[in-house]
């Protein structure tokens, strides 16, 4: 289930910049690419280039239908575990009660030998995925954690804390909203999901082995990283981000959104270019974009634009 990637390449965005300035075109990847995307058009005096705002608009749309169609992907795996129950079945083991998923997990951790991946959209699998005793120690011995919490997760109180606990620990943590699945991966080795039981009861979970299943499973966790937002650690700009966007802050995005260069930017708000590009710098960090054009693309998908 290929995502294509967030934003442009440097190489398409450089070229993107110069054709602005009046160059002509020195790259023909690069200009395939900006073709592509929508962002130049081919005229009767060479190449158009096009205001990136419609772009970034339909590029944020085709990530939606992509996470549309993770979702399905993920009730539809969900849905075939639960009916399969492990039967006939030797790369799934179903794992009952709480605490037998408990000490699977810390053990899928303390065994791990490079990375833990997981989704928590916060519901009905006990533990969760991250701020557990395992995570410090194996964390320490270099193994990597990369979680996509599901939004609603940081609205509230005692989950925002659990998720700054285990990013102030080393966690790499990025949200997305409607996480559908609770998964564990440990390498690509094993995979732990919930399966929610029909009576509202204790925990079942099925621990998945190496199998065509776990490889999708990896992918699928691959797609949500790809279109989730990175979420920053407590500090001095977190407050700033909870009270974005500002009006001043669309103003500038939709100066930037226009193809304006920093100098024009700087003129129309009064301000030195030096202010501008503090102020860019700075979104991006919020939003975790590389580059401008991931900041639209970020920017469009909040409903900053």
């Amino acid at each position: 289930m290929p995502v294509e990637p967030q934003g442009l390449s440097a190489e398409a965005e450089q070229l993107y910049l110069r054709l602005l300035g009046g160059t002509a075109p020195d790259d023909d990847a690069a200009l395939a690419e900006l073709t592509r995307v929508g962002l130049v058009r081919a005229s009767g005096a060479g190449v158009e280039v096009r205001p990136p705002r419609a772009a970034l608009s339909a590029l944020a749309a085709r990530h939606e239908v992509a996470a549309v169609r993770a979702r399905e992907s993920a009730e539809a795996l969900a849905a075939a575990f639960a009916e399969r129950g492990g039967v006939d079945a030797d790369f799934v083991e179903v794992l009952r009660g709480g605490e037998e998923v408990t000490a699977t997990f810390e053990a899928m951790q303390a065994q791990a030998k490079a990375e833990i991946r997981a989704l928590d959209p916060g519901s009905y699998l006990s533990p969760r995925p991250a701020a557990t005793p395992a995570q410090p120690p194996a964390l320490a011995r270099g193994i990597a954690y990369r979680v996509v919490y599901d939004s609603s997760l940081l609205q509230d109180a005692a989950g925002f804390d659990s998720v700054q606990s285990s990013i102030a620990v080393g966690e790499q943590a990025r949200a997305f909203p409607g996480v559908p699945l609770k998964l564990v991966v440990a390498d690509s080795d094993r995979a732990l999901i919930a399966v929610p039981t029909t009576s509202g009861g204790d925990v079942v979970a099925l621990l998945i082995h190496p199998s065509v299943l776990l490889s999708a499973l990896v992918e699928l966790f691959e797609a949500f990283w790809r279109m989730a937002v990175p979420v920053t650690g407590s500090g001095p700009d977190d407050a700033g981000a909870q009270q974005e966007p500002t009006l001043p802050t669309r103003r500038l995005l939709a100066l930037l959104s226009a193809g304006l260069t920093d100098e024009s930017i700087a003129r129309d708000l009064g301000v030195s270019e030096r202010t501008v590009h503090r102020r860019v710098s700075r979104l991006q960090q919020l939003l975790g974009a590389q580059t401008r054009f991931q900041l639209g693309v970020q920017a469009s998908r909040r409903g900053w634009l």
